[in-house]
């Protein structure tokens, strides 16, 4: 019987010979902001980031009366920016477009910005979470789901917490007005969130990754 032998020649520099199979198994996580090849964060994606970053920005500034009851409540449509970009590159993207998105707010609002980062993250991670795990429609219809009820109890106990601090109105007085008016206007703010981002994440994540 004629022995086979495999012809494993070593390179003359004396490194050892690369595994052509080994290599070619290697893919791209599209969920990944490391760049494999070279070991750090590729340019293209921390342009990207900061490109749903300076979206989020824009829409943070787009303040829309939302509810008849309380005019005062404004809705603003920037977390719609931090799902997509959680449902496009994972919860990190989502983490940095909810803080970074309102840290201009912080000079101006430092209340109102706390709230809306606390809010903008507990919607987007846990979205985007449930999403990395069931990475379909149906996962993400219960990312948003569940992004949505974490998302409102934040708001809800953020505005038992924050509001008295700066509006002067007792623990009391803002647990009256949860029924009436803090509840439906998150809901109605959530439901708009989560409807819009349904209907366009897939498209935008299909061409970010082009």
């Amino acid at each position: 019987m004629k022995e086979t032998r495999l012809n494993m020649s070593m390179p003359s520099d004396g490194s050892k010979p690369s595994n052509p199979k080994k290599s070619s198994a290697v893919r791209r996580d599209p969920h990944s902001t490391t760049d494999i090849q070279e070991g750090r964060w590729s340019t293209r994606r921390i342009a990207i980031y900061a490109l749903f970053v300076a979206l989020s920005i824009v829409a943070s500034f787009i303040e829309l009366p939302l509810f008849p009851a309380a005019p005062y409540l404004k809705y603003d449509p920037s977390g719609i920016v931090s799902l997509i970009s959680g449902f496009a590159f994972g919860p990190m993207a989502a983490v940095l477009v909810s803080i970074l998105s309102w840290v201009p707010h912080l000079f101006t609002d430092p209340y109102g910005a706390l709230m809306a980062v606390a809010v903008a993250l507990s919607l987007s991670v846990p979205a985007s979470l449930v999403y990395r795990r069931v990475h379909t429609r149906k996962g993400a219809l219960l990312g948003i789901i569940v992004g949505s009820i974490c998302a409102l109890a934040v708001a809800i106990i953020g505005n038992l917490i924050i509001t008295p601090l700066y509006a002067n109105i007792s623990v009391a007085d803002v647990a009256k007005m949860i029924l009436p008016i803090l509840l439906p206007f998150n809901l109605l703010k959530l439901a708009i969130h989560g409807i819009v981002t349904f209907l366009i994440y897939k498209p935008i994540s299909m061409l970010v990754h082009r």
